[in-house]
């Protein structure tokens, strides 16, 4: 089993009780990109049981830039499992070792850019069937754990989540499309989150994932609640160890006349004082949204490929930005 870093224990890889909030959240994410084909993509599932429903949500990058996609809101009774709407993970060993499987439609899109009216993207846009079966195995530590007092004795409406963490996988197995069998044989990144959650709990973050081979994966996370609060930090792993970020600014350039984002620089200092640099180049971008009482949030999801040094890597670029505060917040 990998190590294991903060107040975390193999078994959190299951699910936890249910608690009573309206808005309680437990989700998991996995992210992956084999960089000999050029395929990559990421699942998602959170379970809002208290809602009676979850979020679905698959997307994979084609080598191209077009992109195959889906999300749903399918009912769920409890939070006793990850399976909904054709997605379900599975833990085959806590801490090491899960599995994704996801058989479904998903829409066939020629320019993902067309999410921006999600209405329009389904209507308009040829649904395929696919079969994504993925295992995920640890190359560093499971890391994170209980939030802060500060966030915990916020009301539930506004918490993001009570407990949080990541761990670098590699990643194996196949994507059905059609008569094709593509293999996906590379790396990734996950995440397990827990406890009340609204997207608008906040007002902004940039979430970096990397993966440079299976001896080194970065994060990097800048969190925004209010132009007064920002949390800026991340890390660096190496095989088992971990070195924490400590501080990081990540500036980006964007498509003209939009929020699309296309490159992406992060300048990060690590808790022994060493200072880094690391450059993204967008190779694949979905735009997406969540919507709650008239407050919109967009969350930008740009398939990167990353330079630190005289290494390359693959991951994610995620930029949140809500676009109205309510009303007394």
């Amino acid at each position: 089993m990998a190590k294991i870093i903060g107040n975390l224990v193999a078994e959190d890889d299951y699910t936890h009780p249910l608690g009573p909030e309206a808005n309680f959240n437990e989700s998991m994410y996995f992210n992956f990109f084999d960089p000999g084909n050029r395929w990559g993509g990421f699942v998602r599932l959170g379970n809002r049981a208290n809602e009676g429903r979850a979020e679905m949500t698959v997307a994979i990058y084609r080598p191209d830039g077009r992109a195959l996609f889906m999300f749903k809101r399918p009912t769920i009774e409890n939070n006793d499992r990850f399976d909904a709407g054709g997605l379900s993970f599975d833990v085959i060993e806590p801490g090491q070792r899960l599995r994704t499987v996801y058989r479904g439609s998903v829409l066939d899109l020629a320019e993902p850019r067309v999410l921006t009216d999600p209405k329009a993207a389904f209507t308009t846009n040829p649904a395929v069937k696919i079969e994504l079966d993925l295992e995920h195995d640890a190359v560093g530590p499971m890391y994170g754990g209980s939030q802060s007092k500060e966030e915990s004795d916020r009301p539930a409406e506004q918490q993001f989540g009570k407990a949080h963490y990541e761990q670098h996988m590699a990643v194996t197995g196949t994507l059905k499309l059609g008569d094709e069998t593509i293999p996906i044989r590379g790396h990734g990144l996950r995440d397990h989150s827990w406890g009340p959650r609204y997207w608008q709990a906040i007002a902004a973050y940039e979430w970096l994932t990397m993966n440079f081979g299976p001896d080194l994966g970065v994060m990097v996370s800048t969190i925004r609640r209010d132009a007064d609060h920002v949390r800026r930090g991340g890390v660096i792993v190496r095989g088992d160890e971990m070195e924490p970020i400590v501080w990081a600014d990540v500036t980006a350039e964007y498509e003209p006349g939009t929020p699309f984002h296309k490159t992406v620089r992060a300048d990060v200092e690590t808790a022994k004082g060493e200072r880094l640099r690391i450059d993204g180049s967008v190779m694949g971008f979905i735009p997406l949204r969540n919507r709650r009482e008239g407050v919109t949030t967009q969350i930008g999801e740009g398939m990167t490929e990353w330079r630190l040094g005289d290494r390359v890597g693959y991951g994610l670029s995620e930029f949140l930005r809500t676009l109205e505060t309510p009303s007394g917040s």
